[in-house]
């Protein structure tokens, strides 16, 4: 399966030169039901995706009182974060972006 293209804006680093060859990039997004993470090669101005995860954690059901997660929502959520650590390994830390 071939990942589609995405054109970058033509703002996304208005300073900065594309280095010499292909530089891989990550994201991750930590959200209260899944975790996402996209893995993509930014070549000659445009993002090619080469992985991508999805993996169901729901958070938002582990809570308890309103405060604090419970130990199975938070062991199945560190789980996952070593399952897309495994994938990042390779990258440096600035080529990897993390929201939640």
């Amino acid at each position: 399966m071939t990942a589609p293209s995405r054109k970058a804006p033509d703002d996304a680093a208005p300073d900065r030169p594309e280095p010499d060859g292909p530089l891989t990039v990550a994201a991750v997004d930590l959200g209260s039901n899944s975790f996402h993470m996209v893995i993509a090669r930014y070549v000659e101005h445009d993002l090619h995706i080469v992985d991508r995860l999805r993996e169901p954690v729901r958070l938002a059901d582990g809570l308890l009182h309103g405060e604090e997660l419970s130990e199975e929502v938070a062991d199945r959520a560190i789980a996952c974060l070593e399952r897309f650590g495994q994938r990042l390994r390779d990258l440096p830390p600035e080529q990897v972006r993390a929201v939640g």
